[in-house]
């Protein structure tokens, strides 16, 4: 992956797991006309793809959920991801534990160009905010009719309570009238970690992990099922 700037210089290596080959030419075709995207290659099974992923990292997988022997789910379960996903699948029935898996978008079958395009190019803007965040080490938020700048190093974790998230940063808590998904935007995956529909925390403020919590300062974190591998993969990477 590289470049900063415009998307003409950004290439995002991609690649497609689908087992319907129809399916797969089309999203094929799709990258092809991305000028941001570029084709790593084409498996038609989840266990091709963990055979692939080992031997080549990418940065997006064009996942589909429903395929034999091992679905695009439990895929995502066994991987020691870095790379972005778009879930694709003819059900929406999977939609609400594809994002639990922090997925960037979910496209429902048959996929027009201009839907895919838009999730394209959230995948893009992610790009954009690491590069950003990789040179700048605090972020802004909206509170009231304020922007409140927080560094990233005093934030202990993120909690979402209804229609607010709290950010709890050296024992203060600034409330935000936002989503989860759209403050974890803000944050550099390669620092904070979603381990609960309802927790971000910075990995930098683990103190511990104990049964299915995380300790940070005096406070347990619930680890979510959902998250529960890849949280465990990524720490068994330090």
């Amino acid at each position: 992956m590289s470049g900063t700037g415009n998307s003409e210089n950004i290439s995002i290596k991609t690649l497609i797991i689908d087992d319907d080959p129809f399916s797969a030419k089309v999203l094929e075709k799709f990258v092809g006309n991305t000028e941001f995207l570029e084709l790593a290659g084409i498996c038609n099974s989840s266990l091709e793809a963990a055979k692939f992923l080992r031997a080549q990292p990418v940065d997006l997988l064009l996942l589909d959920v429903e395929m034999p022997e091992m679905s695009g789910l439990d895929l995502l379960s066994t991987l020691n991801r870095e790379a972005m996903v778009i879930m694709v699948s003819a059900s929406r029935d999977y939609a609400v534990e594809a994002f639990e898996q922090s997925v960037i978008d979910y496209l429902v079958k048959p996929v027009a160009y201009p839907r895919f395009l838009i999730a394209a190019q959230k995948a893009r803007d992610k790009v954009k905010l690491n590069s950003q965040s990789a040179s700048t080490d605090f972020t802004f938020v909206k509170v009231e009719q304020k922007l409140i700048k927080i560094p990233f190093a005093d934030i202990f974790y993120i909690e979402a309570l209804g229609d607010y998230v709290h950010i709890v940063a050296n024992s203060k808590k600034t409330i935000v009238y936002a989503t989860m998904k759209s403050i974890e935007s803000k944050f550099p995956s390669s620092k904070f970690i979603r381990v609960h529909r309802s927790f971000i925390v910075n990995l930098d403020k683990i103190g511990a992990i104990e049964d299915n919590n995380i300790l940070i300062g005096d406070k347990y974190i619930p680890i979510g099922a959902t998250y529960m591998k890849s949280v465990l993969q990524l720490l068994n990477r330090f």
